[in-house]
């Protein structure tokens, strides 16, 4: 089961590459959609193996629900401390956007930029990337648990397709049904009710926490 989400966000609807040469520098930015740290990890581990030749594969990442330090990490790969890794991280964090990591892939071209110059073109190029990203939209959730009977479930399940944007409907099959259902967390008081209502009492969903 996904866990819940507390607010609405933006994330990658797929992955893109978008490249930039900037004093004859080849900076080839690559982006994906990375709900959690490892599936960062993995995107930033394919890119290197794709550019193997590269002189650095600078990355950054916001590998969850943006506001989360701990889905935040960053590397320079080579380039002078601080000049790539965390400008790239500070277009992420100022973006607003959640689930992504970026891989910013340069090949020098002869000409030395500079700390300053650097700095602006991880972070410019990365910045330009994201006006050509396609979003998706992620909504705050949470999890409603309850028991119902065989009998209560398709009225149930008709209320929730019917009624609400749900994420996620798992049931567990025993003496009853089990259900956990990750629902908006802006209509799960209402689904409550809808559902205690349809049921004439019989249903008690509750907000997991």
């Amino acid at each position: 089961m996904t866990k819940s989400m507390t607010q609405e966000y933006q994330y990658p609807a797929q992955r893109i590459l978008y490249r930039e040469e900037i004093k004859k520098s080849a900076f080839i930015v690559h982006i994906a959609h990375t709900p959690t740290v490892q599936d960062a990890k993995e995107f930033i581990k394919q890119v290197g193996s794709e550019y193997p030749d590269a002189r650095h594969n600078c990355w950054a990442h916001v590998a969850g629900e943006p506001g989360g330090s701990h889905v935040l990490g960053f590397s320079d790969d080579g380039e002078p401390n601080g000049t790539a890794g965390k400008p790239m991280l500070n277009v992420l964090v100022g973006s607003g956007l959640g689930e992504i990591t970026a891989v910013i892939t340069r090949y020098f071209g002869g000409i030395k930029l500079g700390t300053g110059g650097l700095v602006r073109a991880y972070g410019g190029s990365l910045n330009n990337a994201l006006a050509n990203l396609e979003l998706k939209q992620r909504v705050p959730s949470v999890l409603l648990v309850g028991t119902s009977s065989y009998a209560l479930q398709g009225v149930i399940e008709q209320s929730l397709q019917t009624n609400y944007v749900t994420m996620v409907v798992d049931k567990t099959f025993t003496s009853d049904i089990a259900w956990h259902i990750e629902i908006d967390a802006r209509q799960a008081q209402q689904a409550i009710k809808d559902i205690y209502e349809i049921s004439h009492g019989a249903v008690v969903l509750k907000v997991k926490q």
